[in-house]
């Protein structure tokens, strides 16, 4: 079998699909199998925000509560994250991705049974282990098959499958809530459970994870090697971007669906059910955009460079749109919001598998992204509390905000565009 270095076929048909012609079938299963588990993992966690008008009003939930749920789901994610990637350096890329899908999906129907604010809080943080669990593995696995040169845009499809299940969800809720309200919604997370079943039958462990665990010299150090050396800074950096990037993130759409239908006197735009689900599925389609064209512009002039761009850009746009109150100029911003304030996640996967070797990679990547992760925790129950109290405009400028400081980390990041990961090992 073909290592990501060693195959160098020649791409087949027209210029634009040459990347994924070029790439060895083990290599495309792989992705297929992280992208439908990012997409499924995106679908069931975003069901929650789709129908929380509606949970807070049958549930009594202030503002606040409705945030602390979203906040300690984003913890339990990062203690997924963490433990997963560990999981996956040690036993496997596939076999942590078909856990973590499975977690979730169970999890994610589970919600559809709560009958009060703890029993959805125990629901969220088990669904938010699963959660956490997905983008370490997947992200590790699709890193390691495919070819320096086509690494980005391998991710940024991976990671372009996240807009897609958000406009499932929100697909999913306009049709099943109307009819059996939102438990059902709920209830329809249980299906990415039956993706598992032909990752174990079809998905191979990546080449380079097989020679790391069978080198003598790749013994599995944990934690403490991402601290040591000239890792240490790196790690600490990326750690503080990532969560600077995820507190915004996270701040501004796990709430847009609660801005867009909560009524003008609540601070909100006052759209139907149908109306908000309409817009949250045109923003998913320039989310789409941003997450496919990063891949192909960091291949070609850089990781850094686009990075930033992206999040200036980003910043910009997403205090306009928490200033604006027309129906029509928000289904117009949404998409240019959705492009640049997500489209940079593309990026991570690949730098960080740029950074560290093939040991520690999932790891490391578990570890950086749900680190920052703990930290942008804070955003849903910060982001509802100043809503509360000051309107969404002043919430979702503290996310502009975060944007801006996460650009300003990538003064200590190197460029790592063409690295490849079999010089690890």
């Amino acid at each position: 079998m073909n290592t990501p270095t060693e195959d160098r076929t020649q791409p087949k048909g027209p210029a634009f699909f040459g990347w994924w012609h070029a790439a060895p079938r083990s290599a495309k299963k792989a992705l297929i199998a992280a992208s439908f588990g990012w997409m499924l993992d995106s679908f069931d966690v975003m069901l929650y925000s789709l129908v929380l008008a509606s949970l807070m009003a049958d549930l009594h939930l202030s503002k606040g509560n409705a945030g602390i749920l979203g906040s300690i789901t984003l913890l339990a994610a990062a203690t997924g994250g963490l433990a997963f990637g560990v999981i996956s350096d040690r036993f496997g890329r596939t076999r942590a991705l078909m856990a973590s899908v499975l977690i979730y999906a169970i999890f994610t129907a589970a919600c559809g049974l709560a009958q009060d604010f703890v029993q959805l809080a125990v629901f969220r943080i088990l669904l938010g282990l699963g959660m956490g669990g997905e983008w370490a593995s997947g992200a590790s696995l699709v890193s390691e098959t495919w070819p320096a040169e086509h690494r980005g845009k391998a991710l940024g499809l991976m990671q372009s499958s996240w807009a897609i299940g958000y406009a499932l969800a929100a697909l999913v809720a306009a049709i099943v809530m109307p009819i059996g309200g939102w438990r059902a919604v709920f209830f329809v997370g249980i299906l990415p459970a039956f993706l598992t079943l032909w990752i174990q039958r079809s998905v191979e462990e990546p080449e380079v994870w097989k020679k790391a665990r069978n080198t003598t010299a790749s013994t599995f150090s944990g934690f403490a090697e991402l601290f040591r050396g000239r890792l240490l800074p790196l790690t600490v950096v990326l750690t503080l971007m990532n969560a600077c990037c995820l507190f915004a993130w996270w701040g501004f759409n796990l709430w847009v669906p609660a801005y867009l239908s909560l009524p003008v006197t609540q601070g909100g735009v006052g759209l139907t059910s149908t109306a908000m689900s309409i817009v949250v599925i045109v923003m998913q389609a320039g989310m789409w955009f941003g997450y496919i064209t990063f891949g192909f512009v960091s291949d070609a002039i850089g990781r850094k460079r686009t990075y930033i761009t992206y999040l200036l850009v980003a910043a910009t746009l997403l205090f306009l749109y928490g200033t604006t109150r027309s129906p029509l100029v928000l289904l117009l911003l949404g998409p240019f919001v959705a492009f640049f304030g997500t489209g940079y996640y593309t990026g991570f996967a690949a730098v960080t598998a740029e950074i560290y070797d093939t040991r520690v990679r999932s790891t490391a990547q578990g570890f950086t992204y749900n680190a920052g992760r703990v930290a942008s925790a804070a955003a849903p129950f910060t982001v509802g509390s100043l809503a509360q109290k000051h309107g969404f405009g002043a919430a979702f400028a503290v996310g502009a905000i975060s944007f801006l400081l996460a650009a300003f980390f990538w003064i200590w990041i190197p460029e790592t565009k063409g690295r490849r990961l079999s010089d690890d090992i």
